[in-house]
């Protein structure tokens, strides 16, 4: 175990917006095997108010409690903090009682500013408020090393630390540059959402292995049947592969305008199919399909040796800050009836829970529009929304006006 004491002179300015007794900024290196939990390799943790400095190896690291405080009276910095939070889980720490994670407040201070896709790395947050980091090619380099696993020599154990702390010295010199910003309250709260996002990340998503090995071995045999038994109606396929000129003709001998790529190529993308199977609904097997073949890349799903779905969550990822992991590699991404793959183990079971059209409660509620909360209370605010603008009956029914709640449901959607 290595301690050092240094200066914390340019950290008093930070002080009045952090009210708290210790200041930990902590960053972990560990081994993540695709669907298996965080092996922890080593940690490195600064104190910004007293200038301590811990560089502690795996076999330094305490089985009972972590070496900084995690009450309310310290505060624990992190950045995309479900990782360290994750190697808590992995040595039996308690969780802290006060989260900052800087990756949550990077994303809330750039997402309505920031190009689609834009980074939102920790040499990302740098660059951005003009900070020096370390370079990408030699960040990859050393994650390399880490994931290798060991035995490592001497040599690399220390430049592996050296990487780790790279990374906490990053964090010191972008909480100051951050700080000034700080909605404390929602900051806090988000940190709070990244603690629960390293739990679930921790407890993975149990999978019936027999029936996914099955799935696996027979896909290919599934993809020509299923296949076959769709395209009868289409006439689109040439095995299994799809075909623009077999497609364009069916588009033309149905009187079907269909929207093109800059390069004059039919558009064959999710959101196509999905908008234009609502226009014309004789192509919503085919967009299913379409969709199945697409997203179903069941050598990708991530499964750990226990039975569990495992990936990055990736909180906060999207332009609107919700969860945005991987199509291919979590349970949740691919083909809907893929989820049938999902079962309890015995003596267990499981519930799937999800918010009822969620923004428009809280548009109705923030609105104080009584229309709004009409609508939301009866189930299907979007079927009443058609009905208040009297474009439904007064009876109708998802059933009945499927094409006409989607129509209202995108205009609602896009006013919020």
């Amino acid at each position: 175990m290595n301690m050092v004491m240094t200066s914390s002179d340019h950290w008093q300015g930070v002080f009045h917006a952090l009210p708290y007794r210790e200041i930990w900024l902590i960053d972990f290196e560990f081994i993540a095997r695709d669907g298996e939990r965080p092996i922890p390799v080593c940690l490195v943790a600064h104190e910004a108010r007293s200038g301590r400095r811990l560089r502690l190896w795996r076999d330094e690291l305490s089985p009972r409690a972590p070496p900084y405080p995690v009450d309310a009276g310290s505060l624990i910095v992190t950045f995309y903090g479900s990782a360290e939070l994750g190697c808590h889980l992995a040595l039996g720490w308690p969780m802290p009682a006060r989260h900052l994670d800087l990756f949550t407040e990077f994303k809330a201070r750039t997402n309505d500013t920031s190009p689609a896709r834009q980074p939102a790395s920790l040499l990302a947050a740098l660059a951005y408020y003009g900070l020096d980091g370390m370079g990408a090619d030699e960040k990859k380099h050393m994650r390399d090393l880490v994931i290798r696993g060991g035995p490592w020599s001497a040599t690399e154990r220390t430049s592996i630390l050296n990487y780790c702390e790279d990374d906490v010295l990053a964090l010191t010199r972008l909480l100051p540059a951050m700080v000034s910003k700080l909605d404390h309250g929602p900051a806090l709260l988000r940190g709070r959402y990244m603690v629960s996002a390293a739990a679930m990340e921790w407890a993975g998503v149990p999978i019936d292995l027999d029936l996914l090995t099955s799935l696996r071995a027979r896909w290919l045999s599934l993809k020509r049947d299923l296949i076959a038994d769709i395209d009868s109606r289409y006439g689109v396929f040439d095995a299994t592969t799809f075909k623009q000129d077999r497609f364009a003709d069916y588009l033309a001998r149905h009187d079907i305008p269909w929207p093109r790529t800059p390069s004059g190529r039919l558009s064959t993308d999710e959101d196509t199919f999905k908008e234009m199977a609502l226009v014309y609904p004789s192509l919503s097997l085919l967009r299913n399909l379409m969709y199945s073949l697409g997203q179903l890349r069941l050598s990708n799903l991530k499964v750990g040796e226990d039975g569990r779905n495992r990936t990055l969550l990736s909180a906060f990822q999207s332009k609107t800050g919700r969860n945005q992991p991987s199509n291919t590699q979590f349970i949740f991404g691919p083909a809907v009836w893929l989820r049938g793959l999902i079962k309890p183990p015995p003596g267990h079971g499981i519930c799937y829970i999800d918010w009822n059209q969620q923004e428009f409660g809280i548009a109705a509620s923030l609105s104080g529009d009584p229309n709004m909360m009409n609508a939301y209370l009866t189930g299907d605010p979007y079927l009443e929304f058609a009905k208040q603008a009297h474009a439904a009956p007064p009876d109708a029914t998802k059933q009945t006006h499927e094409l006409v709640r989607e129509q209202f449901k995108q205009c609602a959607l896009g006013v919020l």
